[in-house]
C-alpha cells in the first residue's frame, strides 16, 4: 500500500512587496507635490546690463491716475488704453522673442491694476519684469 502523503499549502501573504511599493509611492508623490508651483506672480529680475546689450526692452507704465503708455528700446512713451497694450507688446515679441517687459507702475497704482498687466503678459508668454526705485539712502 502506497503512502499518500498530505502536503499543506502554505497561504501566508507577504506584506514585504506591499509595504515597498507603498513606500515608493509615498516618495514620488512627495518629490512630484514639490515640483508643482501653484498659481502665484513670479518676477524675474534680470541683471540690467546683460539684458539691455541683448535684448530690447518694452515699458509699460501706469502712472497714478491710472493712464497707461507703451515704449519700446529708447523711444519716448506714448499714451494708450489698456486695450492697446497686448497689440503693441505682440508686434514687438514677434521682431524680438527674447525681450522683456518692464512694467512701472506709480505707488499710488491698486494692485488689481498691475495685475492686470501682468495677466496679459502671461497669456501672451511675455518676459515680465516689475520695476522698483532704488532705496532711499
Amino acid at each position: 500500500m502506497a503512502l499518500k502523503r498530505k502536503t499543506k499549502i502554505n497561504a501566508n501573504f507577504s506584506m514585504a512587496s506591499m509595504t515597498d511599493i507603498i513606500f515608493l509611492l509615498l516618495i514620488f508623490f512627495m518629490v512630484t507635490s514639490t515640483v508643482v508651483v501653484p498659481n502665484a506672480i513670479k518676477l524675474t529680475l534680470p541683471q540690467a546690463q546683460k539684458q539691455t546689450a541683448a535684448k530690447p526692452l518694452s515699458r509699460v507704465t501706469i502712472d497714478k491716475n491710472l493712464n497707461y503708455y507703451v515704449a519700446f528700446g529708447n523711444q519716448r512713451e506714448k499714451k494708450v488704453s489698456f486695450d492697446d497694450i497686448t497689440p503693441f507688446l505682440q508686434e514687438r515679441y514677434n521682431k524680438e522673442p527674447e525681450m522683456f517687459v518692464a512694467l512701472y507702475a506709480d505707488e499710488k497704482v491698486p494692485y488689481g491694476e498691475i495685475v492686470k498687466v501682468l495677466d496679459v503678459a502671461n497669456k501672451n508668454k511675455f518676459k515680465m519684469v516689475l520695476a522698483t526705485r532704488p532705496p532711499a539712502r
